[in-house]
């Protein structure tokens, strides 16, 4: 019984966010952000390209839109690899081992994932399910940005997960944008850290999860407090929603594949355009408000 009730709700979010991406207005797209590996919990802030719709000319109009967003973060991410910040990795002979590990994994588990889910389910439902999942890291993104010293941006993280977890019905869609609550780039404790003068953390590769720093990893204790999945009841929905935010946070990351095949050493590229990223999202965090 627990296995419908499970199989209804995950059929309820797609089918639905399907359905209802046909009447979507265009509107600008909000900056995105994407990490260059799959630590996927951070890829939902990269837009999934929505697929043109004969039938549907909103639709048609935002994949345009979508896809050129898609374009200018990738190559924003790959500007970013050739800045000038040292990257402090004293365990990177361990760090390059968990990275082959993490790379073989990804490989033959999360990538075949990730294609066939993108392959199967359209893009527009995509769309709806990245939106979800965004939608769930609000609090916790207001809970940052009030520690971080922004409390206006705080106010608009909080204003967003009331909206769209009400009108757009679980967050698969976004009515807070039409109100000019404009969605920012995620905050986590480990930004929050940086902000208060943590800024320089030895760099480390973790299992399944991909590259962090002493800092981040740390961070993640307080991560998980702020993370509404640990908070549903049902373990099995859950475990099922977390499955389905991997794969994807996976999906949404296809786009980098092609510049991490065509680099020299792909640990020390990845290695670096995250620790760029990195900094880029701390540096926004000590912006004022």
């Amino acid at each position: 019984m627990r296995a419908i009730k499970i199989g209804f709700l995950l059929v309820v979010l797609l089918v639905g966010s399907g359905c209802a991406n046909r009447s979507v207005q265009t509107r600008p797209s909000a900056p995105a952000d994407m990490p260059v590996v799959a630590a996927v919990g951070e890829a939902n802030d990269l837009p999934a390209s929505v697929a043109k719709d004969p039938e549907s000319p909103s639709v048609e109009v935002a994949s345009a839109a979508d896809a050129e967003a898609d374009a200018s973060v990738i190559e924003q991410d790959l500007a970013l690899v050739y800045g000038d910040v040292a990257v402090w990795d004293p365990w990177e002979k361990q760090n390059r081992r968990v990275h082959r590990f993490n790379t073989v994994v990804d490989a033959h588990v999360l990538r075949p994932l990730a294609l066939a889910y993108t392959r199967a389910v359209p893009a527009p439902v995509r769309a709806g399910v990245g939106r979800f999942f965004r939608n769930l890291g609000e609090p916790a993104n207001a809970i940052n940005h009030v520690l971080q010293g922004h409390p206006g941006h705080s106010l608009a993280a909080f204003g967003r997960f009331a909206i769209n977890t009400t009108l757009g019905i679980g967050g698969v869609f976004d009515p807070a944008s039409r109100f000019g609550l404009r969605r920012r780039d995620e905050e986590d404790a480990g930004q929050t850290l940086g902000t208060w003068g943590w800024r320089r953390s030895r760099y480390l590769v973790v299992p399944l999860l991909g590259p962090r720093t002493v800092r981040d990893t740390l961070s993640l204790v307080a991560d998980q407090r702020m993370a509404p999945l640990r908070y549903i009841s049902d373990g099995t929905a859950a475990a099922a929603l977390q499955a389905l935010d991997v794969v994807d946070g996976r999906a949404r990351l296809s786009a980098f594949d092609d510049a991490r095949q065509d680099a020299y050493d792909d640990y020390a590229f990845v290695r670096d355009a995250w620790s760029q990223r990195r900094v880029h999202q701390i540096e926004d965090g000590t912006s004022s408000d």
